[in-house]
Parts: structure tokens; sequence; C-alpha cells
């Protein structure tokens, strides 16, 4: 039996280990195990799984995850996203559907130094959820505004997917940062969009906000000072190479957490916050670890290569090929969690997009843009299921039918990144 059909045999019992509930991290490492040493020789798999944690657990590279997840958990622990959300709410006013594009903003912002859409919608639907069912607003309307807002975090700088991508592909972080700058914030902006269209359409799912005046507006502001701080400061940094992405990440953490001190918290909260840092962070690199046994697998299986031979010989045009990956992305997407997803998934398909003639950097966003629309979208959706711990009483149906057209949003911002790359590669 040649090696690249011991290859789809491994990849098939995978897909069964996970269709029977095995941790996807697990799944991975088995599967790289008994491929590689089905293919090669056991003792040479032991021998992998002898140095090969290790050398993953003190690769450097990876330092910045738990720095950058830490960020996001003291904004969290010290409730800087009730002051975040009620600042942006005082910029609204009266609009009608402004306390959801507050919360939209607020998603944007808090993401800026999270790096965790899960975080991030968890974090702004515990502070803006009763706020807007309190004053009357459709609950799908609500649920899906924060749903869609929180996928903001996985694109909006400093990303945890873009480092992971980085990292898998050999790219740069900064330029995968820089990168995803411009469509974070357009994605951000099509949300506003979204919400404006939605009410203006069917004014009966929200109501005008209270009337601020100016100097309210300005006082609201201060809320926003510190998430855009420390964002412009990362950023900034990184783009002129002040300091490295790892450097950022712990300048970043630390500056959350002089601001966390300052705004009260407490040693019970630092605790907390720092017991799931760890926590989080063990999950992803318990994934990177399977990621890794997995890929030693998928290098000697030669799958990789195989199916870029079978896809040239049907002489398929670049975009059909890149369409059909994606197409790969927004199904799994519907069913795992977007890390896991990625780490899966991209060391498969690379080889193809470098075939095809796509620039790695600009095919990043596209790919994590797609893997936006699997936290939104049906039978899993991570995002709605968060929100949906938080708000139990609103079905989930009603809950999809909220977040459809930020959908639909997300989609038109994928075309507009396919159509126009140097959206995504103008600032390189």
């Amino acid at each position: 039996m040649d090696a690249s059909t011991i290859g789809l045999i491994c990849i098939a019992l995978m897909l069964v280990m996970m269709a029977f509930r095995a941790p996807i991290a697990l799944s991975m490492a088995v599967t790289g195990f008994v491929g590689f040493g089905s293919i090669v020789a056991f003792p040479s798999a032991m021998a992998i799984l002898d140095s090969g944690p290790f050398e993953t657990l003190s690769n450097y590279s990876f330092s910045p995850i738990p720095m950058f997840i830490l960020m996001g958990v003291f904004a969290s622990k010290a409730q800087m996203s009730q002051e975040l959300f009620h600042g942006a709410r005082t910029l609204f006013g009266r609009w009608r559907g402004g306390m959801a594009l507050a919360a939209v903003t607020s998603c944007g912002v808090f993401s800026a130094i999270s790096g965790s859409s899960l975080a991030t919608a968890a974090s702004m639907s515990r502070v803006a959820l009763p706020e807007m069912e309190k004053n009357g607003y459709a609950m799908s309307l609500a649920t899906g505004t924060l749903a869609a807002g929180g996928t903001l975090g996985i694109m909006i700088p400093p990303s945890i997917a873009l480092l992971l991508y980085a990292l898998i592909t050999e790219q740069s972080v900064g330029d995968m940062f820089i990168a995803g700058l411009i469509p974070g914030l357009l994605g951000l902006f099509l949300y506003c969009a979204t919400i404006a269209i939605t009410v203006w359409l069917k004014p009966e799912l929200a109501t005008p906000g209270e009337q601020t005046s100016f100097a309210e507006k300005i006082k609201g502001l201060k809320g926003l000072v510190p998430f855009t701080g420390i964002f412009a400061f990362i950023i900034c940094g990184i783009y002129f190479g002040l300091f490295t992405p790892t450097e950022a990440a712990a300048i970043g953490a630390a500056g959350t957490l002089v601001i966390a001190l300052f705004r009260g918290m407490k040693w019970k909260q630092f605790v907390e916050a720092v017991e799931e840092t760890l926590a989080l962070s063990s999950m992803i690199f318990f994934m990177i670890i399977g990621a890794e046994i997995f890929g030693y697998f998928l290098s000697v299986s030669r799958i990789s290569y195989t199916l870029v031979e079978v896809v040239d010989s049907l002489q398929l045009s670049p975009y059909m090929v890149l369409f059909a990956v994606l197409l790969l992305f927004i199904l799994l997407g519907c069913v795992m969690d977007s890390i896991a997803m990625l780490l899966l998934t991209v060391p498969v398909v690379y080889p193809l997009i470098e075939a095809a003639g796509f620039d790695p950097i600009w095919f990043g966003i596209v790919a994590v843009i797609t893997v936006e629309l699997g936290l939104i979208t049906p039978p899993v959706g991570m995002n709605v299921f968060v929100i949906k711990s938080l708000a139990p009483d609103v079905s989930i149906k009603d809950m999809y039918k909220g977040v459809f057209p930020f959908v639909m949003s997300d989609v038109a911002r994928l075309l507009l990144i396919i159509g126009f790359p140097s959206l995504a590669l103008g600032l390189l």
C-alpha cells in the first residue's frame, strides 16, 4: 500500500474520531502518530512523540499567544467592557438602533486587544445584552449583533488566528497583522451599515436611544481611550519596526494590567485572569502539538503534493481552486472550532494556493474571513452558542435569523477582498 493511500485512510479515521466527539487535538495527534508509524516506522513515530511536544512548547514564536490572551482577560476582569460600551453608547445618542451600533463598535474596539472572538462575544454580551433587552430591542437583532460583533476579534489585530496562520505558513507575523487592519476595520464598518439598513427596513426591531449632548459625547470617548491607545501603540510599533510581535504582546499585556490595576482590579481577579489564560493557552497549545504531529504525517504521506498534482491535471483556473478551498473552509467551519480548523486544513491546502500563484499573506486574510463565517453559521456557530448561554430564553432559530444579515455582510467583505487584493496588501 503506497503512502498516499495510507494517508487517506488515516485522515478518514481521524474524521471518524472527530464525529464521535474525540478532542480535535487528540484526533490529530493519534492520526499523525499512527500514519507516520505506518509509513515510516513506529520507533521513529515514538521519537516524534518524545521530542515534538517539547520543541513546540519551547518555540519562542508561540510566546505571543498567552500574552495576547492575557490582554483580553485582564480587560474583561477589570470590567473595562462596561465603560467601553457605555462610552460608545453616548456617541450614537438618539439614533434608532444606536445601542446595537454601540455594541458592535465596542466589540470591534475590545477585539483590538483581545484577539479572541469567543472572549469578545462573551465579555460584551454580559454588558450589552441586558441593556438592549431592557430598552425594547428585538432579541434576534440584539443576539445577532453581539454574535457577529464577536467575530471581529479573529481579524482585527492582534489576532491569534492571524498569528497561527503566519507561523504555520512561515510568514511574517507583523505583515499578517498589518494586512488584517483594513479588512478588520472594513468588517466593523459593514456591520454598522448592516445594522443601520436593518433598522431602517424594520424600525420595530430597535428603539431610539437617549439624547446626549456634545459634552457627554466627548466624555464618553474616555471609555475608548485605553483600548485605542494600546491598540495604536502595538500596531504602530510593529509597523515601524520598533518591536517584534512577541515584544508587542508583552508590552500590551503589561499596559492592560496597569490600566486594570488603576481601575481597581483585586488580587483575586488577577489570579482568576492568570488561571483563565493558562486554561485557554493550554487548549490552544494542545491543538498546536496535535497539528505538529499531524504535519509530520502529512509530509511523509505526500498527500498535499498528490493533491496539487491532481488539481493540476484537472487544469482548473486559480480562482476555481481558491473557491473550492474556501467552500471547504465554510463547510468545516460549520462544525469545527476556528483555531482547530486552521491548524488542520492550512497545511493541506497551502501548497495548492502556492501552486495557484496567490499571495500567501493575502490568502491568510481571505482564509481567516472565511473562518469567521463559521463562527456564526449553523449548525454549530460557536459565537451563537456563547450568546445562547447568556440568553437561554432566546431560541437558536431567532439567533440565526438575527445573525443572517451579518453573514451576508461577511460574504460581501470576502468578495471585496478577493476582487481588490490591495485592501489587504495596500499597507505592506
